[in-house]
């Protein structure tokens, strides 16, 4: 299909269309169901590593064929990178290079900084994994080069208007799709629960699960605690912004974008056709419009997607964002098992016709767990069948235990699935000559060099990623230095048992009212104390922070800490000001560090996800990243794993909520946020002498939102000078970063 077909008469800029693609199967669905650009993830660097990567031979393909139909071709290489990857990376932007897709998509400082200085002939956009929730932030990568940003999705539409009032680059949005209940590129859970970095594509959804309140009330026997009740309080409901579309115009967004690269070709394929639906109608058309929405609807019904809301479109807190008492898997709802047999059979009355080959989910209630399977020849009244509809009984068996209570979805439709090979109009077998012509340019080898970087000097091994020039018998004298973060400026009116090199600060309403009334003593210790400033500052704060840094400026505090990199336009024109950078600024690679120094950052600290050889790494290749200030890390504390906006009736702030496995953590307000902060903090305390011999600098110890008395404070000065090992969470220090 002809793209050009597609424009409509209207006098407006027609907004792009944006769909995403797995396979190349569901790649000419999107374009042959009114796609007017296609994403797709480019090999081993994108943030779906459950996806299969496509070869280089296919993206090349993919991108013929997509100007061929004049579509535009996006790719996401948008996963943090470690040191070992940065070969991969360059190869990976040598041959896109050569290929020139239409934009690459990317959250990481350091293939930002492979991009800029070795190919700034392709053009980049800011994966919203960089967080741009304000219009300083989408400033901040216009005048970093990006020529697109991928806004936050947690803006409203009069939030984005603002934005797009005070900014020249172009704006996306994800119109539709699944959402995440964090901030995108501030969500630790799934990494702090084993190493599977969301930030890196490995997410196992720990918003999708049952908790649990947990009630300090005991029960009748009067032993242990009971459960206060339960349900999916963080698992959000599917954006659908179809009935926005107009509005969404009016406010200057330049691409809707349809979230699904692991959705099937039916999926992507129905939900396309809906938006080009109302896409293609004159939005001054009241009863064509109508129509267009009905016939939307359906296509988007067909798509079998999980409930859906407006997301943040129209309220910075939409109640209607989550439905806590419902599992919210994808998929029509086929119904609820009322009776269990042998051999793992099960009975329930249809909700909607299921045939055989049908592919179902079961929902296991109790532990949240899903199991998918393919629709087997199935029982109504005692006798085998391929096909049953609506209101009828049938008996199943599935490939797990089950229980009355669990439920069961439908997610792909036999009769409509296609073999994933496609139809065959691709065919990357043609570009064979061209991928060897690339490599045979060298242009890997070269960059290499300019970064004083040997291939061969990354190996794996089966302990994980590890140099093979390191010289392990070198041992650095730990000279640390000692930071402690606070965000309540009372913890000073007791003597600390141990005084910290630096004091961080967070900088937020309270802490600044606080500051108003202990002026002339922390005057005093003004050299110590670096303003902390959070990660989030919504559009509606940003003057608030501008005239309060400013004053805090003119009182003499000169040391702050950033935790976007955005936030260094607080600070210019202020030449006797020094900024460091929070480990929010997602730092895994050495490269990240030469983009931070690029832009003013004195020191930084790694990401807090980061193991131990992924630290070692950095610190090791620091000086060829030529980044002359110093490294740190947080070793120390209850760790926000969600940062949210939403402020939902159903949450509790301060009581326990515990996972199936009886993980335990606590729901707090911060800085007007809601975090879910594990119920005890991790500690590296007794790894201190270890971490000094990496090479990092100084060590970050946060009692962020703790009540610390004064025996708390010296245990955990004992902690920190070895006297006393505590037992706790080491995050992904001792383990492997996946």
């Amino acid at each position: 299909m002809n793209r050009k077909a597609l424009s409509n008469n209207n006098s407006k800029k027609m907004m792009e269309l944006l769909a995403p693609a797995g396979t190349l199967h569901v790649f000419e669905t999107a374009i042959k169901s009114g796609a007017s650009a296609v994403y797709i993830g480019a090999p081993a660097l994108n943030a779906r590593v459950l996806s299969k990567d496509f070869s280089m031979q296919e993206i090349a393909a993919m991108i013929s064929y997509a100007h061929e139909n004049n579509v535009k071709m996006y790719l996401a290489m948008n996963s943090l990178m470690k040191n070992t990857e940065i070969p991969l990376a360059i190869d990976t932007l040598a041959m896109l290079n050569e290929m020139k897709p239409d934009g690459l998509i990317i959250q990481d400082l350091g293939i930002y900084q492979l991009l800029s200085k070795y190919f700034p002939g392709l053009r980049v956009h800011a994966s919203t994994l960089l967080a741009a929730h304000n219009s300083m932030s989408v400033n901040q990568f216009e005048e970093m080069g990006f020529s697109r940003v991928v806004l936050a999705r947690e803006l409203t539409i009069k939030e984005i208007s603002r934005i797009r009032f005070k900014s020249k680059v172009e704006l996306e949005v994800f119109v539709h799709g699944a959402m995440c209940f964090s901030y995108s590129g501030l969500c630790l859970f799934s990494s702090y629960l084993g190493g599977k970095s969301g930030l890196r594509g490995a997410c196992v959804q720990p918003c999708r699960r049952r908790y649990r309140w947990d009630s300090p009330k005991k029960n009748k026997s009067g032993r242990g605690k009971k459960s206060s009740g339960s349900g999916y309080f963080y698992s959000m409901n599917d954006l659908c912004g179809i009935g926005l579309i107009p509005e969404l115009n009016k406010a200057g967004v330049s691409s809707l974008k349809i979230e699904g690269r692991l959705r099937s070709a039916q999926y992507v394929g129905s939900v396309v056709k809906a938006y080009r639906k109302m896409l293609d109608v004159n939005p001054d058309d009241d009863k064509a419009l109508r129509k267009a929405e009905n016939e939307a609807q359906e296509f988007l019904r067909m798509s079998m997607g999980r409930k859906t809301s407006t997301g943040y479109f129209s309220s910075p807190k939409p109640n209607e964002a989550v439905s806590p008492y419902h599992s919210g898997n994808i998929g029509l709802f086929l119904g609820r098992i009322d009776k269990t047999g042998k051999g793992r059979s099960m009975t329930f009355t249809l909700k909607e016709p299921v045939r055989k080959g049908d592919r179902l989910r079961l929902h296991q209630e109790k532990s949240g767990e899903r199991v998918s399977f393919t629709l087997p020849q199935f029982h109504v009244k005692g006798k085998p069948v391929d096909h049953a509809e609506a209101g009828q009984k049938i008996t199943i068996k599935v490939p797990c235990d089950v229980a009355t209570g669990d439920s069961v979805y439908m997610v792909d439709v036999a009769a409509r699935r296609i073999a994933e090979a496609g139809s065959g109009d691709i065919d990357p077998g043609k570009f064979g000559k061209l991928i060897k012509s690339i490599r045979k340019k060298g242009l890997k080898k070269k960059v290499l060099r300019e970064l004083e970087i040997e291939p061969q000097y990354f190996i794996k091994t089966a302990e994980g990623d590890t140099p093979k020039k390191l010289d392990h018998k070198k041992k650095i004298s730990p000279a640390l230095e000692l930071w402690f973060k606070i965000d309540d400026l009372n913890i000073l009116k007791q003597r600390l048992p141990l005084m910290p090199d630096r004091l961080l600060v967070t900088l937020c309403r309270e802490s600044h009212m606080q500051y108003s009334k202990s002026k002339r003593y922390l005057a005093s210790i003004s050299r110590k104390i670096i303003w902390a400033l959070p990660p989030i500052i919504n559009e509606s704060d940003v003057d608030y922070y501008t005239k309060t840094i400013k004053q805090l400026i003119r009182g003499g505090f000169k040391f702050w800490q950033i935790s976007h990199i955005s936030q260094r336009q607080f600070f210019q024109g202020k030449g006797n000001v020094q900024l460091f950078g929070d480990y929010t600024l997602n730092v895994l690679n050495s490269l990240s560090l030469n983009t931070l120094q690029e832009y003013g950052l004195r020191r930084a600290q790694v990401s807090i996800e980061s193991d131990k050889n992924i630290i070692r790494h950095i610190c090791e290749q620091q000086h060829k990243a030529h980044f002359t200030g110093g490294i740190g890390m947080t070793v120390y504390g209850r760790t926000p794993l969600f940062t949210t906006r939403l402020d939902a009736k159903h949450f509790k702030y301060g009581p326990v909520f515990v996972s199936p496995k009886e993980e335990r953590y606590q729901l707090y307000k911060r800085c007007n946020l809601t975090v879910a902060l594990p119920e005890k903090p991790f500690s590296l305390l007794s790894k201190l002498r270890d971490i000094g011999t990496l090479g990092i600098q100084y060590v970050v110890v946060d009692i962020s939102g703790m009540k610390m008395r004064k025996g708390d404070m010296e245990q955990l000065s004992r902690q920190i000078t070895g006297k006393v090992r505590k037992r706790a969470s080491t995050f992904n220090y001792l383990g492997t970063l996946k």
